[in-house]
């Protein structure tokens, strides 16, 4: 079973047990039309190897999810004992101009139920495209800092730094990282997520 209170997340730290570190997202995470190695969450895990980490890091990446979605099956993602988890969610709902307010929403829930289970947390934000509109633009890129306030979480403001509109980093489509794309994003996230992770 997952780990459901406080209790039971300072349990697992002070066994020593293996840090299990869950990043629940999208396409950005599931590493879309990249092999295996090449996803966030393998990069991210070689990097903290690297840095003499012995941290899991679990891929909880599903392309084409909404921050709705990632919320109904966030239950069966915990099944995989994570003692962290970085959650980067989002993109989808502003690709399909989906109203902020509905995002906001999910992720407030998402981010409630990891309180709940004892589960460190860290938020990475995504920012809007330009062509939705200033409105929408301040609508939707208020929510990531307005809810790692609320729950006290580190934040990450905008997974796609370095990466976002250089053709280079970047697939075909314009939209999903390559793998030197990733390789950016790991970089630069990587200092974070060693604080996060408590080192």
């Amino acid at each position: 079973m997952i780990l459901v209170t406080l209790m039971c997340g300072a349990a697992n730290a002070q066994s020593g047990a293996k840090a299990r570190l869950l990043v629940f997202g999208d396409s950005l995470v599931a590493g879309y039309s990249l092999p295996p190695d090449a996803s966030y969450p393998a990069q991210l895990e070689k990097a903290l190897k690297a840095k003499g980490l012995d941290v899991a890091v679990l891929n909880a990446g599903v392309s084409g999810d909404t921050t709705a979605a990632a919320l109904a099956r966030l239950d069966w993602s915990l099944a995989d004992r994570p003692t962290h988890v970085l959650v980067e969610l989002g993109a989808n709902d502003m690709l399909r101009g989906l109203a902020p307010e509905q995002a906001r929403t999910n992720l407030d829930a998402i981010l409630a139920k990891l309180k709940q289970a004892g589960l460190p947390t860290m938020l990475v934000g995504m920012l809007a495209a330009p062509n939705l509109g200033a409105d929408y633009g301040r609508r939707f890129n208020a929510i990531y800092p307005d809810l790692a306030a609320k729950y006290g979480i580190p934040l990450y403001p905008f997974f796609l730094d370095g990466v976002a509109g250089e053709a280079k980093l970047n697939l075909s489509d314009g939209m999903h990282p390559s793998r030197e794309g990733v390789t950016v994003m790991v970089e630069r996230t990587l200092p974070q997520i060693l604080r996060f992770l408590g080192q």
